[in-house]
This record gives C-alpha cells, structure tokens and sequence, in this order.
C-alpha cells in the first residue's frame, strides 16, 4: 500500500520556521561562549547546549530537504567574530542557558502541540526532553556552586481555605490596604524580575560591541526599560518584607569589539522581548490583585512598543527575515503579465 502524501500545515511550516531560526542564532552566541569559558563544571553544560542546537540544525535541514522547503536564512558564523575578546563570564554563560532552556521548553511544547505529522511530533517531543534535561542540569550545577537564585521563601500552608470577601481582588485604592501577596503572584513577579535582570545584562553586553549608533540606542532603551521593570517587581516584593535578591552584577567584560552582527542582535532582542510580553501576559492572568494585573498590563504595552521599534530597525537596515505566509492572489492577479 502506497503511503500518501500529508502535505505541512500551516502550523507545522511556522513550527519548523522558527525553530530553524531560533536554533542558528543560539549555535552562534553559543559557539562563541564556549571558546572561552575556563570552568570545568560550567563548560559541560555549554557543550551540551551547542551539541543539541548543532543535531537539531541538522535534522531541520534534513527534513527541509526531504519537504522540498526552502532553508531560513536565519544565522552562520558570518554573524558572529569568533576572533573578539571574551564578553561574559562564564557565570552568565551557565544562567543564559538555563534561562534560554526554559524558552525552549515553553516553544518547543507548543510547536508540538501544533503538529500533526509523526515525524515532526517525534522531533519536538525529543526537543522538550532535551532542553527540560539541559534545565535540570543548569539547575544542579548552579546549585552545587552555590550561584542559583531562588524565590522568596514563604510558610508551608497548614491549612486549605476559601476567599471570602471580593476585597481579595481589590489593590487599586490607594487609601485601603491591599491583601498580602499569594504564592502564585510571588512566583510571578520573581521570575519577572530575573528574566529583565538577563535582559539589561544583554542590552549592555550588545551596546558596547555593536558599531551601529541606531542599534546603540535601542539597546540601552530596552536596558532602561528593564530596569524600571525590575524596580516596580522589587519594590512591590519588599513591601511585603520579601527578599528579591538578583544575580550578581558580574555578567560582561569591557569589550567594545564587535562580536555579533546587528542582524543577530536585533533578532536576539525581538526573542527576549516575545518571552517577555508571554510572561507578562501569564503573570496578569493568573495574578489576582488589580493592581498587579494593571500592572503587567501597562508593562506589556511599553514592551509592546519597544518590539515595534525594534521591527522598525530590522526592516529598514533588511535584517528581518519574512516568515513564510499564504501568496497574494489579488496581488498576483493584479501583477500577471508584468515583467
């Protein structure tokens, strides 16, 4: 019996797209972390994480061979100078990784979800344990170095209970107290705070070695707008007498040598930004005080508009690569017959 032939959807083509593309910028920022990180306990996990980007580029080529689909442009060694001075501690480096891991978890479940060919649902499904198994084991070298930052610790509960006022909800009236804040919020507006300590580190590290003045700019706006976001998650944890300890400001070196392209950069930032505003959109949803889900409401806006910027750039210098869509056919129609 022949096999017949199940064509990609539209979701499965967006899937292979941006893990393709995702996978070639971190091979480049990887590749270049690993020629110069000294510490024998931190180098292992590097290694496996350019390892895993390395096997899943190739199997997306493979499979975009076989699919007769266009290969991404996405991003070589000719975006990145290995040749540049060091630029991140190799701290930074196992905390970069354990954070892109987490990104990978959360893409690659939902690129799964989204697929239907056994093949593709193979791939995924391998992709997810891969990067959960690079999580845990980010997690246990920080531990075992002592340089992992948890969340604030609270009382184990000793009880179940119910809400009972609607004043649960309430945080807007700034005459009225507003309710201790839940396990859940907690969790939130740490992991807020650590995933915009990442990115400031990132603007720095980006604006001190990129050539391009627009580029320059950008960067330091998106690092004085994580900044303002980390300051509104602190404060509201210390309000609540919570430690909201951040990583140690050691990330970057003094290197102004330019050591990746503005293309890479500009896309970098756009990923961090797209996690971000999820993450922001998560917290709002599951937070249960008005004033917090205000909060990553006006927050999300202000991101939202530094992602448009950023796409503003990229379109005017060619660096954003158009993901694959449906054909015009008005458009088509219109132009048949013009040379």
């Amino acid at each position: 019996m022949t096999e017949k032939k199940i064509h990609l959807t539209s979701s499965e083509i967006a899937s292979l797209w941006t893990a393709y593309t995702n996978g070639s910028m971190a091979n480049c920022i990887l590749g270049f972390m690993l020629k110069d990180i000294q510490d024998p306990d931190i180098k292992p996990a590097i290694q496996h994480a350019y390892d895993i980007t390395t096997n899943q580029l190739e199997q997306l080529l493979a499979y975009f061979k076989k699919e007769n689909y266009a290969v991404p442009n996405g991003f070589t060694e000719q975006d990145v100078n290995m040749n540049a001075p060091w630029l991140f501690t190799d701290t930074f480096c196992l905390t970069y990784v354990n954070h892109m891991s987490k990104v990978g978890m959360l893409t690659s479940s939902g690129f799964l979800s989204m697929s239907y060919k056994k093949e593709l649902r193979d791939y995924f499904t391998k992709s997810i344990t891969e990067t959960t198994n690079l999580y845990n084991q980010t997690v246990e070298i920080a531990l075992e170095k002592g340089i992992n930052y948890r969340h604030p610790y609270i009382e184990v509960p000793k009880k179940s209970d119910y809400v009972d006022s609607k004043k649960y909800l309430s945080g807007l009236n700034p005459f009225s107290d507003k309710r201790p804040l839940n396990a859940i919020e907690i969790s939130h507006l740490y992991t807020n705070i650590m995933t915009n300590v990442i990115g400031v580190k990132l603007c720095l590290a980006f604006a001190q070695t990129s050539p391009n003045k627009t580029v320059q700019d950008y960067l330091l706006r998106g690092k004085e707008i994580s900044q303002k976001h980390i300051k509104i998650f602190v404060d509201t944890l210390m309000k609540e007498n919570l430690d909201a300890t951040q990583a140690a400001d050691v990330a970057i070196s003094d290197s102004t040598t330019q050591t990746f392209s503005d293309k890479l950069i500009m896309f970098h930032m756009s990923v961090l930004i797209s996690a971000g505003i999820g993450n922001y959109a998560m917290a709002g949803a599951v937070s249960q005080r008005s004033d917090l889900m205000i909060n990553y409401e006006r927050l999300s806006i202000e991101t939202a508009r530094l992602a448009k910027s950023g796409a503003d750039i990229m379109i005017d210098n060619n660096w954003l690569e158009q993901s694959p869509g449906i054909i015009d056919r008005e458009k088509l129609a219109r132009n048949k017959g013009k040379s």
